[in-house]
């Protein structure tokens, strides 16, 4: 009799979560353990986007319905690497997929970089997203911040820096988050580009709901807008950037006397970050003036400029962090692999290790385009491995480990009760939900969940 196939997934975010979809889709009868070192699922979808974007958070809708009555066995609270090897994983399932993302800033190597007051927005993020292993407190103290970055990142950190507090009552922001924006004193977000208008990364749609927020003004010199062959080239040629430029177009013709915001967003372009100014704290960024060549690239001018802010934040992209036991590329910060079959410093294949996701490409893409993702990584796993073709003992195994070591994990009844508590929370201030923040908090709701037995572990599905 075949065994059927047993697969574990390292990573409940969407990319993970498409992964365990796709591969029951594909391979009918496959036994799934899904692990996630968080105490809650859905991954960059809870905390990493905006608590203003409620339209992006409704994928975890879609992700839900994956993952609720199916035999995928969700295993949160549980750190791949600490808590559990990867090796041990191997040795247990017939293959294990690495779909960790990317969790931290990428590095912005300048003077003054690690000065307080100098933040990445990765950590921000995690702030005002509630995630568990972010500090409650966020230090908003400046009046006047720097934003380094010209992609939508750059625009969120940009957009809730100067969002007024009200505005967020009816999404799902922890009450630490909205006492903090609340009380922020925030006046100037000035928002810097080291390339001109027509290069910036920023989505129409996004960029124009800078422009929507409450109380806010957004200043634009309209000597960066005016034509030249770079720039009236990409605007024929790309919609996007075509709408994008007319955007920034409006607010520049905006007269000075209708600016009477109380909080103000100033684009800057060709300027590059040259150092933060400051002796035991942020004073300041000087930047170098870059030149463009009309071609879209830009070089060095020697010139350069100190803009005086008490704050300043790099969003200059995301990056992964390496996995003990799976191979990492320090340059790219992926995880290498063929086709999603993770391969070795020698381009050979690690037997029963796949990845999928940002570790496997990078931060780029849509949420969406982890499906097509991890797609390609399931018909891999599947061209290379055989059901029952070496003894593995797959989840008993696993689950005799976690509970020798005393870890108990979540399942998926856990969230389901984290879920009805935040739902109550909110329906007491008239919201769909209010998020819990704590770790100890979330795992003490999820744990009336978890059932253990003396001689083996079991898990609610």
């Amino acid at each position: 009799m075949t065994l059927p196939l047993q697969v574990a997934v390292v990573g409940a975010g969407p990319a993970g979560i498409h992964t365990c979809d796709i591969l029951s889709q594909l391979a009918p009868g496959t036994q799934i353990d899904l692990f996630e070192r968080l105490p809650v699922p859905y991954g960059l979808v809870r905390y990493g986007v905006s608590p203003d974007h409620p339209k992006i958070k409704k994928i975890i809708d879609s992700l839900h319905v994956v993952l609720d009555g199916s035999t995928i066995r969700v295993l949160c609270n549980v750190e791949v690497g600490a808590d559990i090897t990867v090796a041990e994983l191997r040795d247990s399932y017939d293959a294990v997929v690495i779909a960790t993302g990317a969790l931290r800033d990428a590095p912005l190597d300048i003077p003054g970089i690690h000065l307080p007051g100098s933040f990445g927005a990765a950590d921000f993020v995690s702030w005002y997203d509630g995630h568990p292993d972010a500090s409650t407190a966020w230090p908003l103290h400046a009046e006047s911040v720097a934003v380094v970055g010209a992609g939508n990142v750059a625009l969120d950190v940009t957009r809730m820096l100067v969002k007024h507090a009200h505005t967020l009552s009816d999404t799902d922001v922890s009450d630490n988050v909205y006492e903090g924006l609340a009380a922020n004193p925030i006046r100037d977000v000035h928002l810097f580009s080291r390339r001109g208008p027509a290069d910036v990364r920023f989505s129409p749609i996004e960029l124009r709901e800078l422009g929507n927020q409450y109380d806010v003004d957004i200043v634009v010199n309209p000597a960066d807008l005016e034509p030249d062959p770079h720039l009236d080239r990409m605007t024929r040629q790309f919609t996007p950037v075509r709408h994008v430029v007319e955007t920034m177009r409006e607010w520049a013709r905006v007269p000075t006397s209708r600016r009477t915001a109380s909080r103000r967003v100033h684009l800057h372009f060709h300027q590059a970050p040259a150092a933060v100014v400051g002796a035991d704290s942020v004073d300041g960024l000087r930047t170098e003036i870059m030149v463009p060549d009309g071609y879209g690239h830009v070089s060095g001018s020697g010139v350069f400029v100190e803009h005086e802010v008490q704050a300043v934040y790099r969003a200059i992209g995301y990056a992964s962090t390496p996995l003990a036991g799976v191979p990492f590329d320090h340059g790219t910060r992926t995880v290498p692999h063929i086709e999603g079959a993770v391969v070795d410093g020698d381009g050979n294949h690690v037997p029963g290790l796949y990845t999928t996701g940002w570790i496997k490409r990078g931060p780029v893409g849509l949420i969406g385009s982890t499906k097509s993702d991890a797609r390609q990584t399931v018909e891999t796993l599947l061209e290379r491995t055989v059901a029952g073709s070496r003894a593995r003992t797959g989840r008993r195994a696993a689950d005799r480990l976690l509970q020798d070591r005393g870890v108990r994990p979540t399942g998926w009844a856990g969230w389901l009760r984290i879920d009805s508590a935040e739902r109550e929370l909110g329906d007491a201030q008239g919201r769909e939900r209010v998020k819990i923040v704590g770790r100890d908090e979330l795992t003490a709701i999820a744990d009336r969940s978890y059932a253990g037995a003396p001689t083996r572990l079991r898990f609610e599905s």
